[in-house]
């Protein structure tokens, strides 16, 4: 218990609980109506995987830019609209959908 009081200090130190939280919000007022979290069906990805196989900085990029970037990010077609957000925004989005998988594909060890 000692040691999460301690990283909630960090965290909340540092404001991410609070981009975390805003970028919840700007993604159920923006991306929500395509994408799910924890499942469902909708015309793009569920954000549970984004976080999985995504860098933050990708899916901050990519939501940035996607008609220029579908295909560099392995997509063969692109849906997703441009969003008028601030840059901020773009950042507390993908600050929201990297804190929905604590592990991350690329930590998985590699077989020798």
């Amino acid at each position: 218990m000692k040691q999460l009081t301690l990283l909630l200090a960090f965290l909340t130190g540092t404001n991410l609980l609070a981009d975390i939280e805003n970028g919840k919000a700007v993604f159920a007022a923006n991306c929500a109506i395509c994408h799910t979290v924890n499942g469902g069906s909708a015309m793009g990805p569920d954000m549970n995987i984004v976080s999985y196989t995504r860098k933050k900085e990708d899916i901050e990029t990519y939501a940035k830019d996607p008609y220029s970037l579908y295909e560099k990010f392995g997509y063969s077609a692109n849906a997703m609209p441009t969003l008028p957000l601030e840059d901020q925004e773009f950042k507390d989005v993908a600050d929201y959908i990297d804190s929905l998988q604590t592990f991350k594909k690329w930590m998985k060890k590699k077989k020798s």
